[in-house]
């Protein structure tokens, strides 16, 4: 007997079943049982007899659903009931027994939580995977003079190790995210909890989440089951590192193009056209741009399926898995093809050398000189803006101004100025702390080093 009288509606069934992609936790739903089995039985609920049982029908388990022999059927809603169904027609009355003391409602939320710790584990694993990535390659163009842009306009020239480096610092941020995810995920354990109230037996729950790997059991069975602050957590940090290296492909597609010419990007990374023979296109680099969006519209749904959900388990939640998986496969994804792209580019030392030659580059650094000069910079602003406006109306550089060009736009101008419009001496001059020079960007490759010591 059923508290039904008729079946679900096909339409329903399909709507109400989730194996199709919660699947992919049998590893920890197997992991969680087991701990649970184990609790229950030194407890006394089930007998050793049982949990002998159980534990052999969960390696069977185990092996099929490695192997892809798992026989799922057409009635099993999630992967949980599916591991539960089969472990019963395996050992009979032990298996039926393993559900006693906990809810599905507890039991997914624990399998999800342990999924989502082992995911940040993998990201925090990717991310120091591409930063290695980038200190090689850093290291090799220690000393390559490029521009830097503001506004995608030439503002400064820098070493494209201090440029490549500031995508280190970046992913360190998100290291560190993904690390607070894990933590979180593991914090306290949902399984004990039941449905929402707790359970009527006499549980060790402290014996199970040590076995999972939890911190401690969740001390509020209503909060244990209803929270997904830990899925949240991972969708912000895939979000973010995600944006990151949407700037990253970003600048790829430019510094590949023949406008800019910076790089040019290994074959095993490049696309061609249907059409037109001679196109080597920055695909993958364009995909890590329309990646990010994908992770922040997670995000933004997982908001919005808990955005006022009334306590404690809800349907509404069996809609946060998809977002999470979906996020991690391309996040991961996306690490590894950033990582292949950078480590497999070739630069263009002559193309990025002439670009940061750009004498316009060094308007800052004569400001600078004249307020060393005693000349409060405000003036030194109008000053090299004037003499900027004069070299480029005029169609020549700076250095190509006479000295009487000089001084008349200020006297407190000369030739001078024309010993500081060289690209080496415009990145030298950058002594402070993390900046561009030779000796700070040794500094910031130890320091970037260190990071994965």
């Amino acid at each position: 007997m059923s508290r039904f009288s008729e079946p679900q509606d096909p339409v329903f069934r399909e709507m109400n079943t989730s194996l199709g992609y919660d699947r992919r936790m049998w590893p920890q739903d197997i992991r969680g049982s087991r701990a649970h089995a184990r609790m229950l039985a030194s407890r006394g609920i089930i007998g050793e007899e049982d949990l002998t049982a159980i534990l052999a029908g969960f390696e069977t388990i185990e092996a099929k659903l490695a192997d892809g022999t798992f026989p799922f059927g057409a009635e099993d809603e999630d992967i949980h009931m599916a591991i539960e169904r089969h472990l019963t027609e395996l050992v009979g009355d032990p298996g039926a027994r393993l559900h006693t003391a906990r809810s599905r409602n507890d039991q997914v939320a624990t399998d999800f939580a342990l999924w989502t710790g082992e995911a940040a584990g993998r990201a925090v694993d990717a991310i120091e995977g591409l930063m290695r990535v980038l200190i090689d390659v850093a290291t090799a163009h220690a000393d390559w003079p490029m521009p830097a842009y503001t506004h995608l306009q030439r503002a400064q020239p820098v070493y494209l190790a201090h440029h490549l480096l500031a995508y280190v610092w970046m992913l360190e941020r998100d290291r560190a995210r993904f690390r607070f995810t894990q933590e979180q995920a593991l914090r306290r354990m949902p399984l004990g909890a039941g449905a929402l109230a707790g359970v009527n037996f006499d549980t060790d729950r402290t014996m199970t989440a040590a076995e999972l790997g939890f911190d401690e059991p969740h001390p509020n069975s209503i909060d244990a089951v209803s929270n997904r602050d830990f899925a949240l957590d991972y969708l912000g940090a895939a979000a973010t590192c995600a944006t990151h290296l949407s700037r990253l492909g970003q600048e790829i597609v430019q510094w590949a193009s023949e406008e800019f010419g910076f790089l040019t990007l290994p074959d095993a990374w490049s696309s061609g056209s249907s059409l037109m023979p001679q196109k080597k296109n920055p695909d993958c680099a364009e995909l890590l741009r329309a990646k990010a969006p994908r992770i922040v519209g997670h995000l933004s749904a997982l908001h919005g399926v808990i955005h006022a959900l009334p306590l404690t388990y809800n349907k509404d939640l069996q809609e946060d898995k998809e977002h999470v998986f979906d996020a991690a496969d391309t996040l991961e994804q996306a690490l590894a093809a950033a990582g292949g792209m950078i480590g497999g580019a070739a630069f263009r030392a002559d193309r990025m050398a002439a670009a940061a030659a750009d004498e316009l580059l060094a308007a800052t650094d004569l400001a600078d000189e004249l307020v060393k000069r005693g000349v409060p910079f405000r003036q030194c602003h109008a000053i090299v803006g004037g003499l900027v406006r004069e070299a480029v109306d005029s169609k020549r550089t700076l250095s190509e101004l006479s000295d009487d060009e000089l001084t008349a736009q200020s006297e407190h101008l000369g030739p001078w100025i024309r010993d500081l419009l060289e690209p080496l001496s415009l990145l030298e001059r950058k002594q402070s702390q993390g900046g561009t020079s030779s000796a700070r960007v040794a500094e910031q490759l130890d320091l970037a080093r260190a990071l994965l010591a």
